[in-house]
């Protein structure tokens, strides 16, 4: 027997509708790559989508077909969201930092009919086109005004594109699994993989983040997604704020210390969200120019594990609460957020803050295990730790058109495989040890590279730091530790042991530490350590 309910489908399209049936005169903010601030309601967003879907269809783009955007975080990304995934099409978001190989793969592999733009990425695009031949036109986001010459054919201006169009718009009543959105992997191996998500799966994953326990996104807020719209949907900030109604608050291409804490204070945003790296660059700001965050309430990061130091700096010296969150492409991308609940909220700070380093609970609706080499489940104790295991409503069932790669990550029983190694504790607090790859294997125990990475980066002469493993003749692998001093420091390679030495077990310690410049990272912010094992690879330690 089935229960006696209404069928609605649930669609993208519906909340961009809601919004601005209820709170259409609150304001979204944009940065723009032109220059000056931006500004309009969720009401003229909505309007606009609907011309940018009746534009999409003049130029025959048919349910299923993709619809690329390489962009920013601005007010026309924005309308892309759900004027592509409202009329039936799938908004393919592709992160430009890529190498130019996997953008061309990326592209001719998703089968892309158009791609939109950004004037920063007109150069880029110019070298690749001759190399992507299926794509049948090229959108500048910009207005005409702006438009530069350009070597792109079939190229289209944004704002003359949907002039042209009506704003009167019946969003489609599309089966809710019909796809919506499509973000590919930045993997360091290997082609880049495609994830690809439903209607469904999005509002669902947007419902959820909304909760109190989770991101607790609420009308009242004022958000600036500082993590790019290009990285899994800005891990999906533009539609859990469409859906309640919160200001939103776009950076455009500006990450820099400055130009974030300008729209920090100035439009007094009081929750954000990004990496580890974009954080560093504005503590490292706020303490050279002696300035505050009076209205930032919460800072959600994620994307890398979040070093205890800026947990600290954060919530001591500026009242900002840490929201530590994990996930990936493959989930949409939220798994686990690190809200608290009433035992641990209740702790000194130094005790509440060991959780608050771990990436927490999972979200209601994806279920995790961790498992050993053979598949078998492992204690939820804390201490036994193997590979992380998922499934839920809004983790992909396989990868888009790559049987092989799917074949490779998930289980016969359908759970899909993350390559992280991890912890569970009693109560369902989830700590990253490693990714599988980067785990250090010494005298047959296992060694966490981000553990020594985020401890040392609280010396003060720290500003970045990176562990690998090297092969020793008698422990197998020994940790070497890579780092980039801050500015104006200069610590000796026995300063930072000696700093790490009360806080990390002995034998952890690593057997030597060197210095560089500057730290390789991957597209999406992280330390790449594929180039460093490369670097370091004939590197001799000075002790057998």
């Amino acid at each position: 027997m089935h229960g006696l309910m209404m069928d609605d489908a649930l669609l993208i399209s519906n909340l961009i509708e809601y919004a601005a049936d209820y709170h259409g005169d609150r304001e979204i903010v944009s940065r723009t790559v032109e220059g000056p601030i931006h500004r309009y309601t969720y009401s003229q967003a909505s309007q606009r989508s609907k011309q940018l879907a009746n534009a999409l269809e003049a130029l025959n783009i048919k349910l299923g077909d993709r619809v690329a955007t390489i962009a920013w975080n601005g007010y026309r990304h924005f309308e892309l969201y759900y004027g592509i995934s409202g009329m039936g099409g799938v908004c393919h978001t592709i992160n430009p930092r890529l190498f130019p190989e996997q953008l061309i793969y990326i592209i001719n592999h998703a089968e892309d009919k158009l791609v939109f733009l950004d004037l920063t990425f007109v150069p880029l695009l110019e070298a690749l086109q001759d190399k992507l031949p299926k794509v049948e036109g090229y959108v500048i986001m910009t207005d005409a005004a702006h438009m530069p010459d350009t070597a792109l054919k079939n190229v289209m201006c944004y704002e003359d594109l949907i002039a042209a169009q009506s704003d009167t718009y019946s969003w489609p009543q599309l089966d809710e699994r019909s796809a919506a959105a499509m973000c590919y992997t930045s993997g360091t191996t290997g082609n880049p993989k495609g994830a690809l998500y439903s209607n469904r799966s999005t509002v669902l994953h947007t419902m959820f983040v909304c909760g109190t326990d989770i991101f607790g996104v609420s009308g009242k807020m004022t958000i600036l997604p500082a993590v790019p719209m290009f990285h899994v949907y800005a891990w999906g900030f533009p539609y859990a704020a469409t859906m309640v109604g919160a200001k939103l608050v776009f950076p455009g291409a500006a990450y820099d210390g400055a130009s974030m804490y300008e729209l920090l204070d100035t439009e007094q945003v009081t929750a954000t969200a990004g990496v580890p790296t974009i954080w560093l660059m504005l503590l490292d700001y706020l303490k050279k120019e002696g300035k505050t965050l009076p209205h930032l309430e919460m800072a959600g990061i994620g994307g890398a594990a979040t070093p205890l130091s800026m947990i600290e700096a954060f919530e001591d010296d500026h009242g900002v609460r840490v929201h530590h969150a994990w996930g990936m492409t493959e989930l949409s991308p939220v798994g686990t957020t690190a809200r608290l609940n009433p035992r641990v909220e209740a702790l000194p700070t130094s005790e509440r803050r060991k959780y608050q380093v771990k990436q927490g609970r999972a979200v209601h609706g994806v279920k995790m295990k961790i498992i050993d080499d053979a598949g078998n489940e492992l204690p939820r104790d804390g201490v036994a730790f193997g590979e992380l295991a998922v499934r839920g409503p809004w983790v992909i069932s396989e990868y888009f058109g790559d049987p092989d790669a799917s074949a490779s990550q998930f289980t016969g029983d359908g759970w899909f495989l993350t390559g992280d190694v991890a912890t569970l504790d009693s109560e369902g607090h989830m700590q990253i040890v490693d990714r599988s790859k980067d785990v250090i294997k010494s005298g047959g125990e296992w060694i966490s590279s981000i553990d020594l990475e985020n401890t040392a980066v609280g010396h003060e002469g720290v500003a970045e730091a990176a562990v690998i493993g090297l092969p020793h003749p008698k422990w197998d692998e020994r940790p070497l530790m890579i780092v980039v001093r801050a500015d104006g420091s200069d610590p000796s390679p026995q300063e930072i042991l000696d700093y790490l030495s009360d806080k990390v077990a002995k034998w952890w310690l690593p057997d030597d530490v060197v210095f560089i410049d500057e730290l390789p990272h991957t597209a999406t912010g992280k330390i790449a350590k594929i180039p460093l094992r490369e670097q370091f690879k004939d590197h001799q330690f000075s002790t057998a």
